[in-house]
C-alpha cells in the first residue's frame, strides 16, 4: 500500500464524537484530500484515559486499552487519532505489551475471555503526525489558498503528545517542532510565549477534582499567549480543547472574565487556510468565536 492510498483505523475516543465533531470532519477532509482514508473502528469503547484509569488500576486500564488495539489489528489497519489521551492510552499500552511478555500473556487471558488476542500488529498514530510525516509540509503547503501571513499562533502541545519521550518518538519533550511547522506552511508566526508546555489544566482529572484551580492553569496560560502577541491557540487534543474552549465559559462564571480566545485544533487551522469553510469545520459550534483576522 503506498502513502498516497493509505488507510487509517480512525480511533475517535470521547469527547471529539460528542463534544467536537467538527474535529472529525475536519480531519477526515484534509487527510482525504491527500489520498487519505478512514475507517471507523466498530465497538471501541474509551481508551480509557491514560491519566485516571491507568493511574488507579493498570490491570483495568490495560486490557480495555488493548481491546481497542485488537479492533484495529482486526481491520489490518494502523490507528489515527485526534485526542492526546486516546494517543498516549492506545501507544503506550501497544508499547507495554510489545516490550513485556508477562504482561501481554497476563492481559490475554484477560482478552481471551471475550474471545480477544493482542498481537501486536498494529501502530498508533497523531493525525497531526500522519500530517507532518507522511503527507509532508511540501504537499501540505500546496494547498494552501488562504495564508494566514498575519496570524500570531501560540502553539500548545498538551501533556500526552510529548511525553513519554521515548514511546513518543518526537524528539525532545522541550523543544517541540511539529506545531511550529505545521502553522508555518500556512504562513502563519508561532511567536514563543512562557507558559507554552504548561497543561492545559484539565489533565488527570483535575478538570473533575478541583475546577477551581483547573480553571486558573488554563487562565494563566491564555494570559501568557495573550501577552506575547497571540491571536489564537493550535493544539492537538480534543480534551485540551474541551477545556481551553468551553473553559472560558466558565472562567466567565468562576473569575468575571471572558477572554474569547480563539481555539483552533490543527486541522481546524489548516483547514481554513485550504480554503474549507468555518461550519465544515465545527467553529460555528463552539464557545469562543473567530475574528475576521482568521475567517478572511
Amino acid at each position: 500500500m503506498t502513502e498516497e492510498s493509505k488507510t487509517y483505523a480512525y480511533f475517535l475516543g470521547c469527547i471529539t464524537p460528542n463534544r467536537y465533531p467538527g474535529i472529525e470532519a475536519g480531519t477526515k477532509k484534509i487527510l482525504k484530500e491527500f489520498g487519505i482514508e478512514t475507517k471507523e473502528m466498530m465497538g471501541a469503547s474509551c481508551c480509557p484515559a491514560p491519566g485516571v484509569f491507568g493511574s488507579f488500576d493498570m490491570h483495568t486500564w490495560l486490557p480495555v486499552a488493548a481491546r481497542n488495539l485488537t479492533i484495529a489489528e482486526e481491520m489490518d489497519l494502523e490507528i489515527v487519532v485526534t485526542c492526546n489521551g486516546c494517543y498516549g492510552s492506545l501507544q503506550e499500552a501497544d508499547h507495554l505489551l510489545k516490550e513485556h511478555p508477562k504482561l501481554r500473556e497476563k492481559t490475554n487471558e484477560i482478552l481471551g475471555k471475550f474471545g480477544r488476542e493482542f498481537k501486536g500488529t498494529t501502530e498508533v498514530h497523531h493525525s497531526i503526525v500522519v500530517l507532518h510525516d507522511v503527507i509532508g509540509l511540501d504537499r501540505l503547503k500546496e494547498q494552501i489558498k488562504k495564508p494566514m501571513n498575519d496570524v500570531n499562533v501560540a502553539v500548545h502541545y498538551g501533556c500526552h503528545f510529548l511525553k513519554p519521550r521515548e514511546v513518543r518518538g518526537h524528539g525532545s519533550s522541550e523543544t517541540p517542532y511539529i506545531l511550529e511547522d505545521l502553522m508555518k506552511v500556512t504562513g502563519a508566526k508561532t511567536p514563543e510565549y512562557k507558559d507554552k508546555l504548561m497543561c492545559c489544566g484539565a489533565g488527570g482529572g483535575n478538570r473533575t477534582a478541583d475546577s477551581v484551580q483547573s480553571l486558573e492553569w488554563m487562565r494563566q496560560k491564555l494570559v501568557s499567549a495573550i501577552e506575547a502577541g497571540c491571536d489564537c491557540m493550535v493544539h492537538p487534543c480534543a480534551f485540551c480543547h474541551l477545556q481551553l474552549d468551553r473553559g472560558q465559559a466558565e472562567m466567565e462564571k468562576a473569575f468575571g472574565v471572558f477572554f474569547n480566545f480563539p481555539i483552533l485544533f490543527a486541522t481546524q487551522f489548516l483547514g481554513l487556510a485550504m480554503g474549507l469553510s468555518q461550519k465544515e469545520l465545527g467553529l460555528d459550534n463552539q464557545t469562543t468565536t473567530m475574528p475576521d483576522k482568521i475567517l478572511k
